[in-house]
């Protein structure tokens, strides 16, 4: 590729009679370059591509979904240019997008700045981080009003996450969801760790509720509480929320049923989730295989099953939040004690 200064040499040699195979000695070019310049067949300071450019035929695709949602993330959007048929990689679709310029500028991102953070050892076994993911508008057909609920169980040692749907964020569905998530996590760690979710602990004082502590004594497991306002305290977790809202809620297809999206959260934490890759002592390993080293223990048989210590009616029974999953969780795990504050108000 010649500069535009290389071809007006080029066109004034020409015009004082120099032949192509003169000018192509004396600037060291080949011959045909030359008279290609010359005859405007190529145009300075452009080079041709060798090749017709792979990424071409998905511009219109990720152009319209970034302008629908600036902030969809890369890597979501990869996972759908792959079930497209595209072949190329993710650094090759930022640098497209970088370079393209196809994603809209955001303002308030723009003046936005990073806030404090430190790294924080976990050792392995030691502790599994819990929290909720609000995801809104789910399908009508669900039944479950315009907010949906994830309750997400990360490793902090390893990183591998899984979650578990639900209507709603009452303590039934949080033992509920306990369970299941530990018992597809391999086993439990020797802390769990919320923040001052009201279904654990009175969120004023950060001291766990009594109803709270009969479900910690029955899996085995010392509960700590974060701090005010301390969301890096529990960062792991907090990843894999950002995740699950961002390749997971942005995606689910309108159509989709409870039992069908649970099957999509699954697979995406054993295909994309476990299949990544940490930095360890010994190198790289993906996210299972360090895992599947973390010394976890064993749950019970079967799930906790309390029963008032009030007579009633209920007594020793059990109780399914949602007809809709399938599941089954205590009734209740009341005891006597002052009131404590509103299981909705998870802060």
């Amino acid at each position: 590729m010649l500069t535009w200064e290389e071809d007006v040499e080029l066109h004034a040699l020409h015009k004082q009679g120099w032949t192509i195979s003169a000018i192509a000695r004396h600037t060291g070019r080949n011959r045909r370059t030359i008279r290609n310049y010359i005859n405007g067949v190529t145009t300075p300071g452009i080079r041709k591509p060798a090749r017709e450019d792979p990424f071409e035929p998905f511009v219109e695709y990720v152009t319209c979904r970034l302008a629908e949602d600036p902030h969809l993330w890369a890597r979501t959007l990869c996972d759908e240019l792959e079930e497209l048929g595209y072949r190329l990689s993710y650094p090759t679709l930022t640098r497209q997008i970088r370079d393209r310029k196809l994603r809209p500028v955001c303002e308030a991102c723009a003046n936005a700045t990073d806030r404090a953070n430190a790294m924080i050892d976990h050792p392995p076994g030691e502790e599994t981080q819990w929290d909720w993911v609000d995801l809104p508008n789910p399908p009508a057909s669900w039944g479950w009003g315009g907010m949906a609920h994830l309750l997400v169980g990360s490793l902090a040692h390893s990183g591998r996450w899984r979650g578990i749907l639900a209507p709603a964020m009452t303590q039934p569905h949080l033992v509920d969801g306990l369970d299941r998530v530990s018992r597809q996590l391999g086993g439990v760690t020797r802390v769990w760790r919320f923040d001052r979710m009201a279904t654990v602990c009175h969120p004023e004082s950060g001291r766990v509720t009594a109803s709270f502590a009969g479900v910690a004594k029955h899996y085995g497991v010392s509960v700590a509480i974060c701090p005010p306002k301390a969301g890096n305290r529990k960062g792991v977790v907090e990843k894999a929320n950002h995740t699950a809202a961002q390749r997971l809620s942005r995606t689910l297809p309108d159509d989709v049923t409870v039992e069908q999206a649970q099957q999509r959260v699954d697979e995406f934490c054993r295909l994309r989730g476990d299949t990544r890759m940490r930095a360890t002592a010994d190198g790289k390993a993906s996210v299972a295989t360090v895992a599947a080293a973390e010394p976890l223990t064993a749950l019970p048989a079967t799930p906790i099953r309390r029963s008032s210590p009030n007579p009633g009616p209920h007594r020793g029974k059990r109780w399914s939040p949602t007809a809709a999953t399938g599941t089954r969780c205590p009734r209740s795990w009341r005891r006597r004690r002052s009131p404590s504050p509103k299981s909705s108000d998870r802060r």
